[in-house]
Protein backbone atom coordinates (compact mmCIF):
# COMPACT_ATOMS: atom_id res chain seq x y z
CA UNK A 1 0.00 0.00 0.00
CA UNK A 2 1.38 3.38 -1.04
CA UNK A 3 1.39 6.60 0.91
CA UNK A 4 -1.39 9.04 0.00
CA UNK A 5 -0.61 12.76 -0.08
CA UNK A 6 -2.70 14.90 2.22
CA UNK A 7 -3.88 17.13 -0.66
CA UNK A 8 -5.53 14.02 -2.13
CA UNK A 9 -6.54 12.49 1.18
CA UNK A 10 -8.60 15.43 2.46
CA UNK A 11 -10.83 15.32 -0.64
CA UNK A 12 -11.43 11.57 -0.57
CA UNK A 13 -14.83 10.07 0.26
CA UNK A 14 -13.64 6.46 0.09
CA UNK A 15 -14.76 5.88 3.65
CA UNK A 16 -13.70 2.57 5.15
CA UNK A 17 -10.55 2.43 3.00
CA UNK A 18 -7.22 1.72 4.71
CA UNK A 19 -4.64 4.45 4.03
CA UNK A 20 -1.03 5.33 4.80
CA UNK A 21 -0.28 8.99 5.41
CA UNK A 22 3.04 10.58 6.36
CA UNK A 23 3.95 14.09 7.44
CA UNK A 24 4.97 16.41 10.24
CA UNK A 25 2.93 17.13 13.33
CA UNK A 26 1.46 20.61 13.53
CA UNK A 27 -0.40 20.04 16.79
CA UNK A 28 -1.19 17.13 19.07
CA UNK A 29 -3.95 17.07 21.68
CA UNK A 30 -4.41 14.17 24.09
CA UNK A 31 -7.44 13.54 26.27
CA UNK A 32 -8.24 10.61 28.56
CA UNK A 33 -9.20 8.11 25.86
CA UNK A 34 -8.29 9.64 22.52
CA UNK A 35 -5.59 11.74 20.85
CA UNK A 36 -5.93 14.16 17.96
CA UNK A 37 -3.03 14.91 15.63
CA UNK A 38 -2.98 17.60 12.92
CA UNK A 39 -0.59 16.27 10.27
CA UNK A 40 0.77 18.21 7.30
CA UNK A 41 3.02 17.06 4.44
CA UNK A 42 3.31 20.35 2.54
CA UNK A 43 1.14 19.24 -0.38
CA UNK A 44 -1.55 21.72 0.65
CA UNK A 45 -2.42 24.23 3.34
CA UNK A 46 -4.88 22.01 5.19
CA UNK A 47 -3.89 19.34 7.71
CA UNK A 48 -5.09 15.76 7.90
CA UNK A 49 -6.98 15.03 11.11
CA UNK A 50 -5.66 11.88 12.76
CA UNK A 51 -7.73 10.33 15.54
CA UNK A 52 -5.99 7.78 17.77
CA UNK A 53 -7.98 5.63 20.19
CA UNK A 54 -5.68 5.04 23.16
CA UNK A 55 -7.10 1.54 23.57
CA UNK A 56 -5.75 0.79 20.06
CA UNK A 57 -2.54 2.88 20.02
CA UNK A 58 -0.07 2.43 22.89
CA UNK A 59 -0.33 5.71 24.88
CA UNK A 60 3.41 5.82 25.59
CA UNK A 61 4.12 6.58 21.91
CA UNK A 62 2.73 10.06 22.53
CA UNK A 63 5.62 10.80 24.83
CA UNK A 64 7.65 11.04 21.61
CA UNK A 65 5.13 13.00 19.53
CA UNK A 66 5.37 16.80 19.55
CA UNK A 67 5.10 19.65 17.05
CA UNK A 68 7.63 18.96 14.28
CA UNK A 69 7.77 15.19 14.81
CA UNK A 70 7.53 13.20 11.57
CA UNK A 71 5.08 10.29 11.56
CA UNK A 72 3.84 7.40 9.49
CA UNK A 73 0.16 6.72 10.13
CA UNK A 74 -1.74 3.61 9.06
CA UNK A 75 -5.46 3.85 9.55
CA UNK A 76 -9.00 3.82 8.21
CA UNK A 77 -10.57 6.75 6.39
CA UNK A 78 -13.77 7.72 8.21
CA UNK A 79 -16.40 10.37 7.50
CA UNK A 80 -15.89 13.31 9.83
CA UNK A 81 -18.70 14.77 11.92
CA UNK A 82 -16.73 18.04 12.26
CA UNK A 83 -17.28 21.08 10.05
CA UNK A 84 -13.61 21.67 9.24
CA UNK A 85 -13.07 18.54 7.16
CA UNK A 86 -15.05 15.86 5.34
CA UNK A 87 -12.92 12.98 6.64
CA UNK A 88 -10.46 11.90 9.27
CA UNK A 89 -8.08 8.99 9.70
CA UNK A 90 -8.67 6.61 12.60
CA UNK A 91 -5.17 5.33 13.29
CA UNK A 92 -4.44 1.64 13.70
CA UNK A 93 -0.65 2.13 13.82
CA UNK A 94 1.66 5.08 14.42
CA UNK A 95 5.38 5.02 13.66
CA UNK A 96 7.61 7.86 14.78
CA UNK A 97 9.98 8.55 11.88
CA UNK A 98 11.87 11.46 13.41
CA UNK A 99 11.50 13.13 16.80
CA UNK A 100 11.48 16.88 17.45
CA UNK A 101 12.41 17.72 21.03
CA UNK A 102 10.08 20.56 22.14
CA UNK A 103 12.87 22.04 24.26
CA UNK A 104 14.96 22.65 21.13
CA UNK A 105 12.58 22.74 18.13
CA UNK A 106 12.06 26.45 17.39
CA UNK A 107 8.88 26.34 15.26
CA UNK A 108 6.07 26.03 17.76
CA UNK A 109 2.29 26.30 17.11
CA UNK A 110 2.16 30.05 17.71
CA UNK A 111 2.77 33.22 15.74
CA UNK A 112 6.45 33.88 15.06
CA UNK A 113 7.89 37.13 13.76
CA UNK A 114 9.13 37.17 10.17
CA UNK A 115 12.59 38.15 11.41
CA UNK A 116 12.67 35.10 13.70
CA UNK A 117 11.65 32.88 10.80
CA UNK A 118 14.38 34.37 8.58
CA UNK A 119 16.88 33.38 11.26
CA UNK A 120 15.44 29.85 11.05
CA UNK A 121 15.06 29.71 7.28
CA UNK A 122 15.96 26.01 7.30
CA UNK A 123 12.69 25.29 9.14
CA UNK A 124 10.36 28.11 8.11
CA UNK A 125 8.98 26.03 5.21
CA UNK A 126 7.02 24.11 7.86
CA UNK A 127 4.86 27.09 8.77
CA UNK A 128 1.54 27.73 7.05
CA UNK A 129 2.83 31.06 5.76
CA UNK A 130 5.98 29.80 4.07
CA UNK A 131 4.30 26.66 2.85
CA UNK A 132 1.77 28.88 1.07
CA UNK A 133 4.41 31.25 -0.32
CA UNK A 134 6.53 28.44 -1.74
CA UNK A 135 3.58 26.62 -3.29
CA UNK A 136 2.60 29.88 -5.01
CA UNK A 137 6.22 30.36 -6.08
CA UNK A 138 6.21 26.94 -7.75
CA UNK A 139 2.98 27.67 -9.61
CA UNK A 140 4.33 31.01 -10.84
CA UNK A 141 7.52 29.36 -12.11
CA UNK A 142 5.45 26.81 -14.00
CA UNK A 143 3.07 29.49 -15.33
CA UNK A 144 5.95 31.56 -16.74
CA UNK A 145 7.37 28.60 -18.65
CA UNK A 146 3.88 27.62 -19.84
CA UNK A 147 3.09 31.15 -21.01
CA UNK A 148 6.18 31.39 -23.20
CA UNK A 149 6.08 27.79 -24.40
CA UNK A 150 2.46 28.10 -25.51
CA UNK A 151 3.38 31.20 -27.54
CA UNK A 152 6.30 29.71 -29.42
CA UNK A 153 9.18 31.10 -27.36
CA UNK A 154 12.39 29.14 -26.83
CA UNK A 155 14.04 29.02 -23.41
CA UNK A 156 17.72 29.98 -23.50
CA UNK A 157 20.24 29.29 -20.72
CA UNK A 158 22.49 32.34 -20.64
CA UNK A 159 25.84 32.45 -18.80
CA UNK A 160 25.98 32.93 -15.05
CA UNK A 161 29.69 33.76 -15.32
CA UNK A 162 30.31 36.72 -17.61
CA UNK A 163 32.97 39.25 -18.59
CA UNK A 164 30.38 41.94 -19.49
CA UNK A 165 28.37 44.31 -17.32
CA UNK A 166 24.95 44.57 -18.96
CA UNK A 167 23.71 47.43 -16.81
CA UNK A 168 27.01 49.33 -16.62
CA UNK A 169 26.58 49.81 -12.89
CA UNK A 170 29.72 47.94 -11.85
CA UNK A 171 28.01 46.35 -8.84
CA UNK A 172 29.09 42.81 -9.65
CA UNK A 173 30.54 39.83 -7.76
CA UNK A 174 33.98 38.74 -8.95
CA UNK A 175 34.54 35.11 -9.90
CA UNK A 176 38.14 33.99 -9.46
CA UNK A 177 40.40 31.06 -8.67
CA UNK A 178 43.34 33.34 -7.81
CA UNK A 179 44.94 32.85 -4.40
CA UNK A 180 43.54 35.79 -2.44
CA UNK A 181 46.49 35.60 -0.05
CA UNK A 182 48.97 35.96 -2.90
CA UNK A 183 47.29 37.80 -5.77
CA UNK A 184 49.48 38.00 -8.90
CA UNK A 185 50.16 41.54 -10.08
CA UNK A 186 51.28 43.11 -13.33
CA UNK A 187 54.30 45.39 -13.54
CA UNK A 188 51.97 48.36 -12.97
CA UNK A 189 50.62 46.82 -9.77
CA UNK A 190 47.21 45.86 -11.16
CA UNK A 191 45.69 42.40 -10.67
CA UNK A 192 47.06 40.07 -13.35
CA UNK A 193 43.80 38.53 -14.53
CA UNK A 194 45.63 36.64 -17.28
CA UNK A 195 46.64 34.13 -14.60
CA UNK A 196 43.04 33.57 -13.54
CA UNK A 197 40.97 30.56 -14.64
CA UNK A 198 39.36 32.29 -17.63
CA UNK A 199 42.41 34.40 -18.42
CA UNK A 200 40.42 37.59 -17.84
CA UNK A 201 38.33 39.35 -15.21
CA UNK A 202 34.93 37.68 -14.79
CA UNK A 203 31.84 38.24 -12.66
CA UNK A 204 28.46 36.80 -11.76
CA UNK A 205 25.90 38.12 -14.20
CA UNK A 206 23.43 40.92 -13.51
CA UNK A 207 21.37 39.98 -16.57
CA UNK A 208 21.15 37.45 -19.36
CA UNK A 209 19.77 40.04 -21.75
CA UNK A 210 22.76 40.61 -24.02
CA UNK A 211 23.20 36.89 -24.70
CA UNK A 212 19.44 36.44 -25.10
CA UNK A 213 19.50 39.10 -27.82
CA UNK A 214 22.01 37.00 -29.76
CA UNK A 215 19.60 34.06 -29.71
CA UNK A 216 16.57 36.19 -30.58
CA UNK A 217 18.36 37.42 -33.68
CA UNK A 218 18.19 33.88 -35.04
CA UNK A 219 15.29 32.16 -33.24
CA UNK A 220 13.01 35.24 -33.21
CA UNK A 221 11.35 34.64 -29.81
CA UNK A 222 13.36 33.57 -26.77
CA UNK A 223 13.33 34.02 -23.02
CA UNK A 224 15.64 33.42 -20.09
CA UNK A 225 14.69 32.49 -16.54
CA UNK A 226 17.76 32.34 -14.37
CA UNK A 227 19.61 33.62 -11.33
CA UNK A 228 21.18 37.07 -11.41
CA UNK A 229 23.44 38.79 -8.92
CA UNK A 230 24.04 42.36 -7.79
CA UNK A 231 26.66 43.42 -5.26
CA UNK A 232 24.67 46.44 -4.12
CA UNK A 233 25.17 47.11 -0.41
CA UNK A 234 21.48 47.68 0.23
CA UNK A 235 19.54 46.35 3.19
CA UNK A 236 16.08 47.47 2.11
CA UNK A 237 12.95 45.33 1.93
CA UNK A 238 13.13 45.46 -1.89
CA UNK A 239 16.70 44.31 -2.61
CA UNK A 240 18.49 40.96 -2.78
CA UNK A 241 22.05 40.12 -3.81
CA UNK A 242 20.80 36.98 -5.60
CA UNK A 243 17.48 36.96 -7.40
CA UNK A 244 15.76 35.45 -10.44
CA UNK A 245 14.93 37.24 -13.68
CA UNK A 246 12.61 36.50 -16.58
CA UNK A 247 13.87 38.16 -19.74
CA UNK A 248 12.10 37.70 -23.09
CA UNK A 249 13.72 39.03 -26.26
CA UNK A 250 11.77 39.26 -29.52
CA UNK A 251 12.99 40.02 -33.03
CA UNK A 252 10.87 42.17 -35.39
CA UNK A 253 9.26 43.70 -32.31
CA UNK A 254 9.13 47.43 -31.45
CA UNK A 255 8.39 49.20 -28.17
CA UNK A 256 4.62 48.94 -28.71
CA UNK A 257 4.80 45.19 -29.27
CA UNK A 258 6.96 45.00 -26.15
CA UNK A 259 4.34 46.79 -24.04
CA UNK A 260 1.62 44.50 -25.38
CA UNK A 261 3.66 41.42 -24.45
CA UNK A 262 4.39 42.69 -20.94
CA UNK A 263 0.75 43.53 -20.20
CA UNK A 264 -0.52 40.24 -21.60
CA UNK A 265 2.05 38.18 -19.66
CA UNK A 266 1.37 39.90 -16.34
CA UNK A 267 -2.39 39.46 -16.69
CA UNK A 268 -1.89 35.81 -17.57
CA UNK A 269 0.28 35.22 -14.49
CA UNK A 270 -2.14 36.95 -12.12
CA UNK A 271 -5.07 34.97 -13.52
CA UNK A 272 -3.07 31.75 -13.22
CA UNK A 273 -2.40 32.48 -9.56
CA UNK A 274 -6.09 33.09 -8.86
CA UNK A 275 -7.05 29.89 -10.72
CA UNK A 276 -4.40 27.55 -9.30
CA UNK A 277 -3.45 28.97 -5.89
CA UNK A 278 -6.90 29.86 -4.54
CA UNK A 279 -6.50 28.23 -1.12
CA UNK A 280 -3.07 29.72 -0.46
CA UNK A 281 -4.06 33.17 -1.72
CA UNK A 282 -7.13 33.14 0.51
CA UNK A 283 -4.87 32.31 3.47
CA UNK A 284 -2.40 35.07 2.52
CA UNK A 285 -5.23 37.54 2.10
CA UNK A 286 -6.65 36.77 5.56
CA UNK A 287 -3.19 37.20 7.04
CA UNK A 288 -2.96 40.66 5.47
CA UNK A 289 -6.43 41.61 6.68
CA UNK A 290 -5.42 40.70 10.23
CA UNK A 291 -2.19 42.69 9.88
CA UNK A 292 -4.03 45.76 8.58
CA UNK A 293 -6.21 45.85 11.71
CA UNK A 294 -3.16 46.70 13.81
CA UNK A 295 -2.24 49.71 11.64
CA UNK A 296 -3.54 53.28 12.06
CA UNK A 297 -6.62 53.92 9.92
CA UNK A 298 -4.77 56.24 7.51
CA UNK A 299 -2.07 53.64 6.84
CA UNK A 300 -4.36 50.74 6.02
CA UNK A 301 -4.55 49.36 2.50
CA UNK A 302 -7.70 50.19 0.59
CA UNK A 303 -7.60 46.85 -1.25
CA UNK A 304 -7.49 43.24 -0.11
CA UNK A 305 -4.99 40.93 -1.79
CA UNK A 306 -7.51 39.52 -4.24
CA UNK A 307 -8.88 42.99 -5.00
CA UNK A 308 -5.34 44.08 -5.81
CA UNK A 309 -4.91 41.11 -8.16
CA UNK A 310 -8.25 41.92 -9.81
CA UNK A 311 -7.03 45.53 -10.13
CA UNK A 312 -4.45 44.28 -12.63
CA UNK A 313 -6.85 42.01 -14.49
CA UNK A 314 -9.77 44.40 -14.76
CA UNK A 315 -7.90 47.46 -16.04
CA UNK A 316 -6.21 48.27 -19.30
CA UNK A 317 -2.73 49.52 -18.43
CA UNK A 318 -2.42 53.30 -18.83
CA UNK A 319 0.38 54.24 -21.24
CA UNK A 320 2.10 57.63 -21.13
CA UNK A 321 5.55 59.13 -21.56
CA UNK A 322 8.01 59.93 -18.82
CA UNK A 323 7.65 63.64 -19.69
CA UNK A 324 3.87 63.47 -19.20
CA UNK A 325 4.37 61.68 -15.89
CA UNK A 326 6.80 64.36 -14.67
CA UNK A 327 4.21 67.07 -15.34
CA UNK A 328 1.54 65.10 -13.47
CA UNK A 329 3.86 64.60 -10.50
CA UNK A 330 5.04 68.23 -10.43
CA UNK A 331 1.43 69.42 -10.29
CA UNK A 332 0.21 66.72 -7.90
CA UNK A 333 -1.23 67.46 -4.44
CA UNK A 334 1.48 65.24 -2.90
CA UNK A 335 4.20 67.40 -4.50
CA UNK A 336 2.55 70.66 -3.47
CA UNK A 337 1.98 69.48 0.10
CA UNK A 338 5.58 68.17 0.38
CA UNK A 339 4.42 64.58 0.92
CA UNK A 340 7.07 63.12 -1.38
CA UNK A 341 10.29 62.11 0.37
CA UNK A 342 12.02 62.90 -2.95
CA UNK A 343 10.32 65.97 -4.44
CA UNK A 344 10.26 66.22 -8.23
CA UNK A 345 12.52 69.15 -9.11
CA UNK A 346 13.11 68.90 -12.83
CA UNK A 347 12.85 66.80 -15.98
CA UNK A 348 15.52 64.12 -15.94
CA UNK A 349 14.95 62.99 -12.35
CA UNK A 350 15.01 59.25 -11.76
CA UNK A 351 11.55 58.32 -10.49
CA UNK A 352 11.33 56.73 -7.05
CA UNK A 353 8.89 54.08 -5.88
CA UNK A 354 6.71 56.73 -4.19
CA UNK A 355 6.28 58.54 -7.53
CA UNK A 356 5.48 55.34 -9.39
CA UNK A 357 2.92 54.31 -6.78
CA UNK A 358 1.31 57.77 -6.83
CA UNK A 359 0.69 57.44 -10.57
CA UNK A 360 -0.79 53.96 -10.18
CA UNK A 361 -2.70 54.19 -6.90
CA UNK A 362 -3.82 57.81 -6.76
CA UNK A 363 -3.76 59.43 -10.18
CA UNK A 364 -4.75 56.82 -12.77
CA UNK A 365 -6.02 54.11 -10.38
CA UNK A 366 -4.77 51.43 -12.78
CA UNK A 367 -1.43 49.86 -13.73
CA UNK A 368 0.78 52.23 -15.73
CA UNK A 369 3.40 51.83 -18.45
CA UNK A 370 5.84 54.73 -18.74
CA UNK A 371 7.84 55.19 -21.94
CA UNK A 372 10.49 57.46 -23.47
CA UNK A 373 12.81 58.04 -20.53
CA UNK A 374 15.80 60.41 -20.58
CA UNK A 375 18.70 58.51 -22.11
CA UNK A 376 21.04 59.69 -19.34
CA UNK A 377 19.26 57.54 -16.73
CA UNK A 378 18.89 54.43 -18.89
CA UNK A 379 21.22 51.71 -20.17
CA UNK A 380 23.45 52.01 -23.25
CA UNK A 381 21.60 49.42 -25.36
CA UNK A 382 18.22 51.21 -25.50
CA UNK A 383 16.89 52.57 -28.79
CA UNK A 384 17.64 56.27 -29.15
CA UNK A 385 14.61 58.36 -30.07
CA UNK A 386 14.76 61.01 -32.83
CA UNK A 387 14.64 63.83 -30.23
CA UNK A 388 18.20 62.97 -29.16
CA UNK A 389 17.20 63.21 -25.48
CA UNK A 390 15.12 60.11 -24.80
CA UNK A 391 15.20 56.38 -25.45
CA UNK A 392 12.44 53.89 -26.27
CA UNK A 393 12.37 52.48 -22.76
CA UNK A 394 9.35 51.24 -20.85
CA UNK A 395 8.62 50.52 -17.19
CA UNK A 396 5.49 48.74 -15.97
CA UNK A 397 4.25 50.10 -12.65
CA UNK A 398 2.04 48.20 -10.18
CA UNK A 399 0.31 49.08 -6.92
CA UNK A 400 2.37 48.34 -3.78
CA UNK A 401 5.44 47.44 -5.88
CA UNK A 402 6.11 50.37 -8.17
CA UNK A 403 8.27 49.18 -11.07
CA UNK A 404 7.73 45.48 -11.74
CA UNK A 405 9.07 45.32 -15.32
CA UNK A 406 11.76 47.32 -17.08
CA UNK A 407 12.42 47.00 -20.77
CA UNK A 408 13.02 48.73 -24.08
CA UNK A 409 13.33 48.54 -27.78
CA UNK A 410 17.01 47.76 -28.33
CA UNK A 411 19.26 49.98 -30.44
CA UNK A 412 19.73 48.04 -33.68
CA UNK A 413 21.78 50.72 -35.48
CA UNK A 414 25.50 49.90 -35.28
CA UNK A 415 26.78 53.46 -35.44
CA UNK A 416 24.37 54.77 -32.80
CA UNK A 417 25.08 51.87 -30.46
CA UNK A 418 28.84 52.31 -30.86
CA UNK A 419 28.53 56.04 -30.27
CA UNK A 420 26.64 55.41 -27.01
CA UNK A 421 29.22 52.85 -25.85
CA UNK A 422 31.97 55.39 -26.47
CA UNK A 423 30.04 58.18 -24.72
CA UNK A 424 29.79 56.06 -21.59
CA UNK A 425 33.43 55.00 -21.69
CA UNK A 426 32.55 51.34 -22.12
CA UNK A 427 34.80 48.79 -23.81
CA UNK A 428 34.12 48.19 -27.49
CA UNK A 429 36.66 45.38 -27.32
CA UNK A 430 34.69 43.57 -24.62
CA UNK A 431 31.38 43.94 -26.49
CA UNK A 432 32.63 43.09 -29.99
CA UNK A 433 30.26 40.10 -30.24
CA UNK A 434 27.25 42.23 -29.25
CA UNK A 435 28.14 44.86 -31.85
CA UNK A 436 28.52 42.15 -34.49
CA UNK A 437 24.78 41.44 -34.35
CA UNK A 438 24.24 45.01 -35.58
CA UNK A 439 26.65 44.39 -38.46
CA UNK A 440 25.19 41.12 -39.69
CA UNK A 441 21.47 41.07 -40.45
CA UNK A 442 20.33 43.58 -37.83
CA UNK A 443 16.59 43.95 -37.15
CA UNK A 444 14.32 45.90 -34.85
CA UNK A 445 13.98 43.94 -31.60
CA UNK A 446 12.76 44.46 -28.04
CA UNK A 447 12.66 42.84 -24.64
CA UNK A 448 12.19 43.34 -20.95
CA UNK A 449 13.11 42.01 -17.54
CA UNK A 450 10.69 40.87 -14.85
CA UNK A 451 12.19 40.40 -11.41
CA UNK A 452 10.61 37.18 -10.21
CA UNK A 453 10.76 38.10 -6.53
CA UNK A 454 9.08 41.44 -7.29
CA UNK A 455 6.27 39.46 -8.92
CA UNK A 456 6.11 37.21 -5.87
CA UNK A 457 5.80 40.23 -3.57
CA UNK A 458 2.80 41.36 -5.56
CA UNK A 459 1.09 37.97 -5.84
CA UNK A 460 1.51 37.09 -2.15
CA UNK A 461 1.14 40.55 -0.63
CA UNK A 462 4.31 40.09 1.43
CA UNK A 463 6.15 43.25 2.42
CA UNK A 464 9.77 42.06 2.41
CA UNK A 465 11.50 40.47 -0.57
CA UNK A 466 13.50 38.21 1.78
CA UNK A 467 10.31 36.31 2.53
CA UNK A 468 9.44 35.30 -1.04
CA UNK A 469 12.71 33.54 -1.91
CA UNK A 470 13.61 30.33 -0.06
CA UNK A 471 17.10 31.36 1.03
CA UNK A 472 17.71 35.13 0.76
CA UNK A 473 21.17 36.46 0.03
CA UNK A 474 21.69 39.95 1.44
CA UNK A 475 24.65 42.02 2.77
CA UNK A 476 26.39 40.16 5.60
CA UNK A 477 23.96 37.24 5.25
CA UNK A 478 24.56 33.94 3.45
CA UNK A 479 23.78 31.58 6.30
CA UNK A 480 21.84 28.77 4.67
Amino acid sequence: MKRIEIATLIQSEEFGKEVIVMGWVRTVRISKNVAFIALNDGSCLKNAQIVADLSVIEPTVFDRIHTGTSLKIVGKLVESIGKEQINEVHATAIDVLGEANPDHYPIQPKKHSLEFLRENAHLRFRTNLFGAINRVRHHMIFAIHKYFNDRGFYNIHTPIITASDCEGAGEMFHVTTLNLNNIPKTQTGAVDWSQDFFGRETNLTVSGQLEAELAALALSKVYTFGPTFRAENSNTSRHLAEFWMIEPEVAFSDIHDNMDLAEDMLKYLVQYALDHCAEDIEFLEQRLINEEKSKPQNERSTMTLRQKLRFVLDNTFERLTYSEAIEILKNSPDQKKNKFVYPIKEWGADLQSEHERYLVEKHFKKPVILTDYPKEIKAFYMKQNPDGKTVAAMDVLFPQIGEIIGGSQREENYDKLLQRINELGMSKKTLWWYLDTRRFGTVVHSGFGLGFERLMLFITGMGNIRDVIPFPRTPKSAEF
